[in-house]
């Protein structure tokens, strides 16, 4: 999803309907296995990339005016320059000043230069994290700065290699839908190396499908436009009617959700026609088998699908035993935003792994940062026991739990906002998190506020499914909805004009200094390398244990073959005692903090137990002799 989505974010999420009974079975907290589960998925820490703002590495392949033609605001000649990384976000820049536009086209019209390379040159940073998957927003050829208006599939877009001009130049020997002609270009073969580095440090990486629709510069739509009902791409996309003079006809068609930029390709009762299928089928085969040597280990680990809901279930699984027989062990993920029957229909062993975990987003959302809206630890639990109850459980484990994208605001910000309405309102969230809106508050979070943002970093690291983390958030960026959530990547070796201006212009009352959240960076780190070092918090069954309304209480249990983990949550604004019903006779270590609570001698198998908690924390409790 992008920039076009106001309308979009689908249904209101009266989904909060789950709070009625759907008679959903109890999970099965067995780790089940099937053929199609790729387990590594279960067990790995997520990192979403957005590559134009993740890091210059090369600034000789920097986009020119030009590479951006056919992207909003459609404009190739006004005064255009690669933005500087460090600049005021709301602040337009001397070169911007020369156009009428106001804020927002100006932004949408900015280019930072961020490319492959620089993923690269920032891996180690990721490993030191703990990082051990990447989800790449797409990297395929496009005029946008978010790729998501492709031009190819088959290639990765020149500005993300190291011969924007030679890798075009290549391409025009080429017949586009026709593999046995395509050539690996210097950006294709660096997206190879990006994916051997990754393999070498032990990270998996996916990328980013956009199967519903091309972009209206893409090869295919280019030549329907010129040629019409002659071309021979004339059956790819869902056209109303052709340019006609002596009919009088116009050159009418679909486009996703409106939007002209994104004409759709065409589909039929068996999902998208065979033209089309037949070449993502072979772009698929060769990101994901380079070599096409039956070998899929230099090719990337899976995919995630952008608008999944948007395509027939016909193709998906077709296209799931095409992926299966490429790589058994690829994982795939669908982008898809409804309630949970919806959402059953896709998560199945033909068709998709798991999905972008939206909901968990939401509902955590209510509970952790709300204070007027807030939902008691009891309806929390039963939403949250909903979602589980949704799926076998070795699907729920590969479950990308989130709480933004490319798509929302920033967590950060989302916390500085709370309040403004319940988050599980989320279109009407949705349409009002914007910069653009007067009331929403671009401002930096404060202490209290990224202590906030902690404490929901220890549910999203210990809370059954695959954590998500959407890049800078463990460096503090904060930002309204997109376009301020696809702000630059934080990094310590650039210097970071202060946020002083306004959206509207004005000066801040208040100057945000901009740079590395060290501290939270800290923290997220060892969150991670925590649950990357207990297998119960990647793989174990799932138990509440507490559950204390009036004290805003809430805490449960992760166990995996003879270890347990006890996890508690003070959502209150005071220090709380926790009494817990666990096994006596243990020395218990709290993982945050290192302390060591003596055991309490007792015959009994089970005795109750008490542990302090500061203001809105969390323990994270383990028998000392693991």
């Amino acid at each position: 999803m992008r920039k076009y989505l106001t309308k979009r974010f689908l249904t209101p999420l009266i989904w909060l309907g789950l709070i009625g009974n759907y008679g959903f079975a109890q999970a099965n907290f067995s780790e089940t296995k099937s053929s199609t589960d790729p387990n590594w998925a279960k067990k790995v820490v997520w990192y979403q990339v957005f590559p134009e703002r993740f890091r210059n590495g090369d600034p000789t392949n920097d986009p020119t005016l030009l590479d951006t033609y056919g992207s909003y605001p459609y404009d190739s000649l006004s005064p255009w320059q690669i933005h500087t990384w460090g600049a005021d976000w709301y602040q337009l820049q001397p070169y911007e000043k020369k156009n009428s536009y106001d804020i927002w086209k100006n932004i949408s019209r900015r280019r930072y230069g961020g490319d492959l390379q620089g993923v690269i040159d920032k891996l180690d940073y990721l490993k030191d994290l703990g990082i051990s998957a990447i989800y790449m927003n797409p990297i395929f050829m496009s005029p946008s700065l978010h790729k998501y208006d492709a031009i190819c599939y088959h290639h990765v877009d020149p500005t993300f290699g190291p011969d924007p001009v030679g890798d075009k130049i290549m391409m025009l020997s080429e017949t586009p839908d026709d593999p046995t002609t395509w050539q690996w270009t210097k950006a294709d073969l660096l997206a190879l190396k990006l994916i051997k580095e990754c393999h070498a440090r032990n990270i998996y990486i996916v990328f980013d499908g956009v199967f519903n629709h091309l972009g209206w510069k893409s090869f295919a739509f280019k030549d329907v436009e010129k040629n019409q009902a002659a071309s021979k791409y004339k059956n790819w996309f869902d056209i109303q009617s052709f340019a006609n003079a002596a009919t009088g006809t116009k050159f009418e068609y679909k486009g996703w959700w409106g939007v002209k930029d994104l004409p759709e390709i065409k589909e039929d009762e068996n999902g998208i026609v065979a033209e089309p299928k037949q070449y993502i089928f072979d772009i698929t085969k060769r990101w994901m088998d380079p070599n096409g040597d039956g070998n899929p280990s230099e090719g990337i680990d899976g995919w995630r699908l952008d608008v999944a809901f948007c395509i027939g279930h016909p193709f998906w699984k077709d296209w799931h035993k095409l992926v299966r027989s490429i790589n058994k062990n690829a994982y795939t993920t669908a982008e898809i935003m409804d309630d949970v029957p919806k959402l059953k229909e896709y998560v199945r062993p033909d068709e998709f792994n798991g999905l972008m975990n939206y909901n968990f987003q939401f509902i955590s959302s209510e509970f952790f940062i709300s204070e007027k809206n807030r939902i008691s630890p009891s309806v929390f639990d039963s939403l949250m026991e909903r979602q589980r109850n949704a799926f076998p459980y070795t699907s729920v484990l590969q479950l990308q739990n989130l709480f933004d994208s490319h798509d929302t605001d920033r967590l950060g910000s989302r916390i500085v906002n709370r309040d403004k309405r319940p988050f599980l309102q989320w279109q009407k969230w949705f349409d009002e998190s914007h910069g653009r809106d007067v009331a929403f508050d671009t401002r930096k979070p404060t202490f209290a506020e990224y202590e906030m943002q902690k404490l929901m970093t220890v549910f999203q690291m210990t809370y059954p499914g695959a954590p998500m983390i959407y890049y800078g958030d463990e460096a503090g960026i904060w930002g309204a909805n997109d376009p301020d959530c696809r702000k630059p990547m934080l990094w310590t070796d650039i210097t970071y004009q202060p946020e002083s201006t306004l959206p509207n212009q004005r000066s801040k009352a208040q100057i945000d200094e901009v740079s590395v959240n060290k501290d939270l960076f800290a923290f997220y780190k060892k969150l991670i390398n925590i649950r990357n070092k207990h297998t119960a918090l990647q793989l174990g069954e799932y138990k509440t244990i507490l559950l204390d309304n009036p004290r805003q209480l809430f805490g449960f249990m992760r166990n995996y073959s003879n270890s347990n983990i006890y996890i508690v949550f003070n959502n209150s604004n005071r220090l709380q005692g926790a009494t817990l019903d666990i096994p006596a006779n243990v020395r218990y270590r709290e993982l945050l903090s290192g302390k060591l609570y003596p055991a309490i001698k007792s015959d009994a198998y089970v005795e109750q137990q008490l542990f302090g908690i500061s203001p809105h924390s969390a323990i994270i409790l383990i028998d000392d002799a693991e």
